[in-house]
């Protein structure tokens, strides 16, 4: 019953829309003032390590190895930990949490006590931290926005990190430039403090904490796990997106080995570059409820897909004059079409879900995700070296003109609103009844 009245709950449209929703605003503040702050430190913490401690090239590769390890490490229990505990609150928490890491550097510095030892150790807590945040707001947002609506809150969520990436990054290298490393922190420890004060104002309570202690920690994990792999949609969802990061990955590391050791460009071209793929990730996050209000949400995920394929197969040959430009044209073309697809899978993916679920859901997810980031990494690697870095950019041209066909051969192929479809309400019912079955067992 209580499980019933929360999905209920979730279908419920906002009055105003998002602009008259107050907790979707101060969620939004806090997401945009967090990820300004990432921005920012992403570049302040391993230029604090060159510059002011030393650290050697390979130094400086375990502290960006370090930065995504937390998600294979915890990401898994701590999907099972936020079902257990009210999102905001673990949200706030991981806010604060975040923000005294980091505001240890600064501190360490000007006593001069600050050691690479320190970086690693903070660079991981605060991943730990942000696993939690992040699998906490994606499993919050349904509770605060209502089901019809999250189409609308995603596009907005992905536009903002869009923008993030076009303009954070470089304005976190300026001030790196005007203040230095430890003092740039700063910026990213005060972005969590405005983050953490922005959600103290929202008033959605989200789906009760559960504390009856029924299943262990690894059963409510294999709950999770069972719940993406058995449903044919999400299954799809979680294949296309490990081939996705596979690829973007592929290319995004061999980039530079191409810019600046084959054709003698600046890195100040490649960051141009780069930011283009920001752009068509805003484009596609920003046009992505448009575009599936006319196509059909299953046909802009496969058919669009289809389509984009070709263009994707121009970047590879990136080199000076026009080809320079048309490997530009063919990142922005693809990036545009992983900005819609975002949208659409993790909307989909939050209204299938049960709320109980919600957590493990997400953080399934992400840990697979990230895993694949990890294997793309180290394919490129191994292509670059055993053939050639262009070797490495067909590879993953080849992997983005393919990553349609597991939408294709799912049940999202036929669907134009998956939200409604009778597809995600079978879902919900049948895990509902499992879980019914399962407590009168116990």
């Amino acid at each position: 019953m209580v499980c019933g009245m929360t999905i209920q709950r979730l279908t419920r449209p906002s009055p105003g829309g998002l602009r008259g929703n107050r907790a979707f605003l101060l969620l939004f503040g806090a997401a945009a003032v967090s990820r300004f702050g990432t921005s920012v430190g992403q570049l302040a913490v391993p230029l604090t390590a060159v510059a002011v401690l030393g650290a050697s090239p390979g130094e400086v590769g375990l502290l960006g190895v370090l930065s995504t390890v937390s998600f294979l490490l915890v990401g898994l229990p701590a999907g099972a930990w936020v079902d257990r505990l009210p999102h905001r609150g673990l949200m706030i928490s991981a806010d604060l949490v975040r923000a005294v890491l980091l505001l240890s550097l600064p501190i360490s510095w000007w006593l001069g006590v600050l050691t690479l030892p320190q970086l690693y150790v903070v660079t991981v807590a605060s991943g730990m931290a942000t696993v939690f945040f992040d699998v906490a707001t994606m499993s919050f947002l349904p509770h605060v926005v209502g089901r019809p609506a999250l189409m609308s809150a995603n596009s907005s969520l992905a536009g903002m990190a869009a923008v993030n990436d076009i303009g954070g990054r470089s304005i976190g290298g300026y001030a790196v430039g005007l203040f230095g490393g430890p003092l740039a922190v700063l910026v990213d420890a005060v972005s969590y403090l405005g983050s953490a004060a922005c959600l103290a104002f929202v008033r959605v309570a989200g789906p009760p904490a559960r504390r009856d202690g029924e299943a262990g920690i690894r059963r409510e994990i294999a709950d999770g796990i069972r719940f993406v792999f058995g449903n044919p949609v999400l299954r799809a969802f979680l294949v296309a997106g490990a081939c996705t990061n596979i690829s973007i990955v592929m290319i995004t590391t061999m980039l530079p080995v191409v810019f600046v050791g084959e054709l003698g460009l600046s890195a100040t071209a490649l960051g141009l570059f780069l930011a283009v793929g920001g752009a068509g990730a805003l484009v596609g996050s920003l046009s992505a409820q448009r575009t599936a209000a006319r196509l059909g949400h299953g046909a802009t995920l496969w058919l669009a897909g289809l389509c984009v394929a070709p263009v994707g197969f121009l970047l590879p040959f990136v080199g000076h004059g026009a080809l320079l430009w048309l490997a530009a044209m063919s990142w922005f073309i693809t990036t545009v079409k992983v900005g819609i697809d975002n949208v659409i899978k993790v909307s989909f993916r939050q209204a299938a879900t049960p709320p109980h679920l919600l957590g493990r859901m997400n953080a399934t997810f992400r840990f697979l995700l990230t895993g694949a980031l990890s294997v793309g990494a180290a394919l490129a690697g191994l292509l670059g070296e055993l053939a050639s870095p262009r070797a490495a950019l067909w590879a993953g041209a080849v992997g983005l003109a393919l990553v349609w066909l597991p939408i294709y051969f799912s049940p999202m192929r036929t669907m134009r609103h998956p939200i409604d479809a009778p597809q995600a309400e079978g879902e919900l019912a049948k895990v509902s009844s499992t879980q019914s079955a399962t407590k009168s067992r116990t």
